[in-house]
């Protein structure tokens, strides 16, 4: 874990965080949800996974180069291989399966009822809301979310400044007062810390069960 800025603890209204590698660690999922859309658009490209998968791992090379070393998500790739936010969002909903891979997580409940008590907890995630809203039943933690913004809710993928003030105002919070968890800088701290809201970032889940510890 590693924390780049927090709001007085006092006044912490909103902790936003990411969903996948975040509120779960599981490496073979994360995989599939890389591989199964290249896939589809290899398929759809007439060309081998392999030729798909070394296209756009050049695409991020030459796109890292050109911007400092920043990450670019895979819903922004897909933008520039002629596939829309739109159905990006229709073939996660097909292809991702939380229930395959994931079960209740007891641990991560109790890290989260106490925040929950306490602060307004929301999911900001790449992901479309169902696909999330279907893994955080199967985590056993849905209905201590107040707010869920996916890819589909703004229509625009992170890193954008839109998912962020979307959740502030859903928490009833204003970006100084809200904290931002998740497991990918570039993705998930960056631009929250632009906006003046706390970053934390996170290896995985074991290090989201210190989050009540972090902030008594």
């Amino acid at each position: 874990m590693k924390i780049f800025a927090l709001p007085d603890i006092a006044k912490i209204q909103a902790i936003l965080f990411d969903m996948d590698s975040t509120l779960y660690t599981h490496d073979e999922y994360a995989r599939t949800q890389i591989d199964l859309p290249i896939m589809r658009l290899a398929q759809l490209q007439g060309k081998t996974f392999e030729q798909m998968s070394g296209e756009i791992a050049e695409y991020r090379k030459n796109w890292a180069a050109e911007h400092k070393g920043q990450a670019i998500s895979l819903g922004n790739i897909f933008l520039s291989f002629g596939i829309s936010i739109k159905e990006n969002v229709r073939w996660r909903e097909e292809l991702y399966q939380p229930e395959k891979y994931l079960g209740e997580d007891i641990k991560l409940r109790a890290a989260l009822e106490p925040l929950a008590s306490r602060f307004t907890l929301a999911v900001v995630t790449n992901n479309p809301v169902s696909i999330t809203e279907r893994t955080l039943a199967v985590l056993g933690v849905n209905e201590l979310f107040h707010a869920i913004i996916g890819l589909d809710t703004c229509g625009v993928s992170k890193p954008h400044i839109e998912p962020f003030m979307r959740a502030s105002i859903l928490c009833g919070a204003v970006p100084e007062n809200c904290v931002s968890v998740g497991d990918r800088y570039d993705i998930d701290i960056a631009l929250p810390l632009e906006l003046g809201m706390g970053g934390v970032l996170v290896d995985g889940v074991e290090d989201v069960y210190r989050l009540p510890e972090l902030l008594a």
